[in-house]
């Protein structure tokens, strides 16, 4: 079983690791990894319906550790999607007064559950038996009261809890960067209005531009790929203060051109030069 749950998360945390929690697509994205890991979870159920433990120990371990790493990505993303999905429409000052009071919202959670936390944390055995073993919760030891609701054959009251402090420690971290992403772009904001005050020009050709702009589109690597022909050229076009006129006619006339892309090949020669020149000087 240990080697089962090792390789579901790798392949889990291999897909996280591929994701941009901070694009734009990040709605989307979360509510694909909630369908995503709850499919898991549903077949990890039905695994250990039939499943035996060897030892009481190897129960313990996955009701403490293997399910709620699965458990709470799965809360991770779905609290993502819901605070997404609510975050107010408004300037910075509002939607960063909106995460504030979610990371309120966890450090309350961390308080109301001090003492469980710092058990958990302390890696602590002395309740796991109580804890982390089916059939073997104790209501005197304050288990979360959705316990009632559990499968007893898929839960033991306090996995859950468990996985909440994973998710809530992710989210902690997604939340403060998701904050200081906002400043940073604040920041990018208020130095494209000052160089556009001292703008830089496009002095060659317009298709020149045209071919870098469409090129910037295609490769997918502005806003993930979430950007359009027309919204790239007006940005080229403000920034160096260039109109680029009639781009689409200028596209077709690249694609019957000997060499389609002269202007990359341009740009990959004059760099190439630059480099082997400071070679030579070194």
């Amino acid at each position: 079983m240990k080697e089962y749950i090792g390789n579901i998360l790798q392949k889990i945390d291999l897909e996280i690791d591929e994701i941009d929690l901070y694009g734009y697509d990040i709605i989307e994205t979360s509510l694909s990894m909630v369908h995503r890991l709850q499919t898991i979870l549903s077949d990890l159920r039905m695994k250990i319906q039939t499943y035996v433990f060897p030892t009481k120990e190897d129960e313990i371990l996955f009701f403490k550790v293997q399910k709620p790493e699965i458990l709470g990505r799965l809360l991770f993303f779905y609290k993502i999607y819901r605070i997404e999905t609510q975050c107010p429409n408004g300037s910075d000052e509002v939607i960063k007064g909106y995460i504030s009071r979610e990371l309120d919202n966890l450090t309350y959670f961390f308080n109301r559950n001090l003492d469980f936390y710092q058990y958990y944390r302390s890696h602590s055995t002395l309740y796991d038996e109580y804890y982390f073993v089916r059939g073997k919760s104790d209501l005197r030891l304050c288990t979360d009261s959705a316990q009632f609701d559990k499968d007893p054959n898929f839960s033991t009251g306090y996995d859950y809890k468990v996985a909440k402090i994973i998710a809530n420690e992710m989210l902690r971290i997604y939340l403060n960067k998701r904050l200081v992403k906002l400043e940073t772009n604040n920041q990018i904001e208020d130095n494209l209005q000052t160089y556009l005050k001292y703008p830089f020009r496009f002095t060659g050709k317009k298709v020149f531009l045209i071919e870098l702009g469409y090129s910037l589109v295609t490769s997918g690597d502005i806003n993930n790929g979430n950007v359009e022909i027309k919204e790239m050229m007006k940005f080229l076009s403000s920034v160096f203060q260039v109109d680029l006129g009639d781009y689409y006619a200028a596209y077709i006339a690249m694609k019957e051109r000997k060499d389609r892309t002269a202007y990359l090949h341009h740009l990959i020669d004059s760099l190439t030069k630059r480099m082997n020149e400071d070679d030579m000087k070194c």
